[in-house]
């Protein structure tokens, strides 16, 4: 048998055995058998210096066409086995989507972050700057600097925590008036700030009170700021939390830290005004402290009182939460009781 009739009849049977595989491990050992550096096809080409020079060209080109021939029949079989061993698995690993799926319980923000951030939002729109502060304050600006030196009585309505003679857990975020009146630059507009974060004070756990709770302290000062912009603030802010038909009153108080000093009342937004139980028959609830700022205050950041003047306003996030919500003991934020909590999604 001549050499071509030889590579001939190697193709035609090499690509047979490679259509007649069933497993991908028969086709690996036809490939090394047949076109290995042992095969038959590298033996039958060692009698090439047997024929005339002139037809060596024409075996070789045909020994190259035969290896390929073969190669692709090859790599054509191996496709099809994987694709039927892929089928075999998909079939074999099929998912019923019909099942229904494991329900993902979703939570939510706490309703008192939501309750910060919708207030936190309402005085961005109005320009005001969201200040943190810290809660290890110094005595200096969490009572001096507001017009509480020491020994005075006032100090008694907010006994602390005390890590030392001038560190203590801050009592108010009004602590933060200081700092930003001392970094403020006037030349470049009014201070416009609020302050909220949790606020800690010596008090006996109840319904109503907790030794630890949050705060928002507002604060403005400009020049010819007066009671009628603390008010209209105010009322602003109290129609945007309660409802639009709310109304709000003041009601001469004390603040060492304001002066005038006002509690603010909002009308009841249970009963309209007319009386009920929440508002206690009055038809108002107090909702927050407020007054113009303290020309002391002023003068111990560097400020003319002749020249600027400024509001102050303190609010608790707890009491503005309780009353919209009908939440009767301010301890129920703190449990993270599941079923208390899922109540508030998305309420802001």
């Amino acid at each position: 048998m001549s050499l071509n009739d030889t590579l001939k009849n190697l193709r035609e049977n090499g690509i047979d055995e490679a259509k007649r595989a069933q497993k991908l491990q028969e086709l690996n050992d036809l490939r090394v058998n047949l076109l290995g550096k042992k095969g038959p096809i590298t033996k039958a080409l060692r009698g090439m210096k047997d024929i005339p020079a002139e037809q060596r060209p024409e075996i070789g080109t045909l020994a190259n066409n035969v290896k390929k021939d073969i190669q692709a029949a090859i790599e054509e079989k191996m496709e099809e086995l994987n694709q039927k061993l892929v089928a075999k698995k998909l079939e074999e690993e099929t998912i019923d989507v019909t099942l229904p799926a494991t329900k993902n319980n979703q939570g939510t923000k706490h309703i008192l972050n939501q309750t910060i951030e919708d207030i936190e939002q309402f005085f961005i729109g109005l320009g005001y700057e969201v200040a943190g502060g810290y809660e290890v304050e110094e005595d200096h600006y969490n009572f001096e600097r507001l017009n509480i030196p020491k020994n005075h009585p006032a100090r008694d309505m907010q006994d602390t925590f005390y890590l030392s003679d001038e560190l203590l857990m801050r009592t108010q975020t009004s602590a933060q008036e200081g700092r930003d009146m001392e970094a403020h630059d006037f030349t470049k507009g009014p201070l416009k700030m609020i302050s909220p974060g949790v606020v800690y004070r010596r008090d006996d756990d109840d319904a109503t009170h907790s030794h630890q709770f949050h705060q928002i302290e507002g604060l403005v000062v400009d020049k010819n700021i007066s009671m009628a912009d603390l008010k209209g603030t105010l009322d602003a802010l109290c129609r945007h939390v309660f409802g639009p038909d709310r109304e709000i009153r003041f009601r001469p108080s004390y603040f060492p830290f304001t002066e005038p000093s006002v509690e603010v009342d909002v009308s009841c937004f249970n009963c309209g005004g007319t009386g009920c139980r929440i508002c206690k028959y009055t038809g108002w609830i107090e909702v927050l402290g407020a007054g113009l700022t303290h020309p002391n205050v002023l003068k111990m950041s560097g400020i003319d009182p002749n020249e600027y003047s400024g509001m102050a306003f303190g609010l608790g996030p707890e009491r503005f939460a309780m009353l919209k919500y009908g939440v009767n003991d301010i301890r129920d934020f703190y449990l993270n009781d599941v079923r208390f909590l899922e109540q508030f999604k998305g309420v802001n």
